[in-house]
């Protein structure tokens, strides 16, 4: 798959030193598609179900766990603080809602659940510093809390895209209407249970 390069919307530190650190914790393209990220088998169904329960809108992060039959299991989504594209801070913010809505595995020697991402942001479709850092983020999350490092979806104006998979679709988009979560379930994908074992669906996680 071509990848297209864009600015990132993050705004960048002043310090040399700073950014160079900041820059070191962001997984490049090329980097994310030789790291054997497994291929999602119904993304879409993925995303429109992601999109349904939590409503994302421009800069919110929504993170999702599925267990081995690739069926969601937990999800929480959160807007992130205002700082420039690094990896160790959405690390840092991804783990803390994972450690909500999840047990760890870090006793299993192989990952059986595995952890995906959805950011919704403005721009098009094109790789940016900022999803380079989400990319480098999720992968050290997943590593802390004995997950699988699973894709990286991108929510735009221009519909949804798995990056480095080169499938992506239209609709949901980011400003698309919320629908209603009984449509857009289905036998794959029912309703996520909390971490400790709840029949009722998973709500919201909102970051402070």
């Amino acid at each position: 798959m071509t990848f297209g390069f864009a600015p990132s919307a993050a705004t960048s530190f002043t310090a040399p030193a700073a950014s160079a650190s900041r820059l070191a914790r962001v997984l490049e393209p090329a980097e994310w598609s030789a790291a054997g990220i497994p291929l999602l088998r119904n993304p879409r169904d993925l995303v429109t179900g992601l999109h349904a329960r939590h409503r994302p809108r421009p800069a919110t992060a929504v993170v999702a766990v599925l267990d081995h039959e690739e069926r969601l299991a937990a999800s929480a989504s959160f807007t992130p603080r205002p700082v420039a594209a690094d990896g160790w801070e959405f690390r840092n913010a991804l783990l803390a809602h994972l450690r909500r809505v999840v047990p760890h595995d870090l006793r299993r020697r192989t990952p059986v659940r595995t952890a995906v991402l959805l950011y919704c942001r403005d721009g098009d479709e094109r790789w940016t510093e900022e999803d380079g850092a989400w990319m480098w983020g999720l992968r050290d999350a997943c590593t802390l809390h004995g997950l699988r490092c699973g894709a990286y979806i991108t929510l735009t104006r221009g519909g949804w895209q798995v990056l480095g998979e080169g499938r992506g679709g239209r609709s949901p988009h980011s400003a698309s209407p919320p629908v209603d979560l009984a449509d857009a379930a289905t036998e794959d994908h029912p309703a996520p249970r909390r971490a400790s074992g709840a029949a009722e669906p998973l709500r919201r996680t909102a970051a402070r």
